[in-house]
């Protein structure tokens, strides 16, 4: 019988951060860069008030691991969670459509509106009101070799 890779079959280990403030959130950010996912893989939970994405992270931590031992950069599945969530407003956003892939370029916090903001690339974005800032960020599958073999650029 076969069983799933756990991180312990390798020598990665899972992120598990959590942001409690602005500066905090500029390591999730960092980490969170180029992350892709499906349109149809962010939920909001109003009654928990939570809203969470399932989104498939580049693995920016293990680039000069990559660059000595020769392999091929990779990405994670990784969990997005943000908590106290009050309301959700988008931008250039199709939520429903499975096929709409979504790209984050930044999440940052304004604190003077309260809010937690996703800046996607084409112009996207997400805007979560909170009462309180925390955000998560959980690796949840085991690394995988990204599709492209390359690292993500921005133009500039």
């Amino acid at each position: 019988m076969s069983r799933d890779a756990t991180f312990e079959d390798g020598d990665a280990r899972p992120l598990r951060l959590v942001a409690m403030d602005q500066e905090d959130l500029q390591v999730l950010s960092a980490l969170c860069q180029d992350a892709v996912f499906p349109a149809t893989e962010m939920q909001w939970q109003p009654k928990q008030k939570r809203f969470g994405i399932l989104l498939n992270r580049f693995r920016w931590e293990d680039i000069p691991l990559a660059d000595r031992a020769g392999r091929t950069p990779e990405r994670v599945q990784s969990v997005l969670a943000i908590e106290n969530v009050s309301r959700v407003a988008s931008q250039g956003v199709e939520r429903g459509d499975a096929d709409t892939i979504l790209s984050i370029l930044a999440v940052n916090y304004d604190d003077t509106e309260e809010a937690v903001l996703l800046t996607l690339a084409g112009d996207g974005a997400l805007r979560l009101s909170v009462e309180d800032l925390e955000v998560a960020l959980r690796d949840v599958t085991k690394p995988y070799a990204a599709v492209s073999g390359k690292v993500p650029g921005h133009p500039e």
